[in-house]
């Protein structure tokens, strides 16, 4: 790994320590899987960091599907358990 597990700073290469990813954003946890994204397809990273990058990228990816599920169910309870068409809304 290239960051400090201790410090939490990224030395600029490869792919940062892990982070507590429960606690995440969405928002921060997208931008961390894309930045990991691009990291691997750069096609610079040994094995052992490859292989890490891939867990951690699961586990965000995971992370944002959940939280993406939970917007979902936020907006059915708003729309009374229906969850409507935007583009349906406006034609109206």
């Amino acid at each position: 790994m290239t960051q400090s597990s201790r410090t939490g700073k990224s030395t600029g290469k490869g792919v940062d320590a892990p982070a507590d990813i429960a606690g995440m954003k969405f928002e921060t946890a997208l931008a961390e899987l894309e930045r990991i994204v691009g990291v691997m397809e750069d096609g610079h990273l040994p094995l052992d960091e490859s292989i890490a990058a891939y867990r951690r990228g699961s586990e965000l990816l995971g992370h944002c599907q959940c939280q993406l599920s939970d917007a979902e169910r936020k907006v059915r309870v708003f729309e009374d358990g229906e969850l409507r068409d935007c583009a349906r809304e406006d034609a109206r």
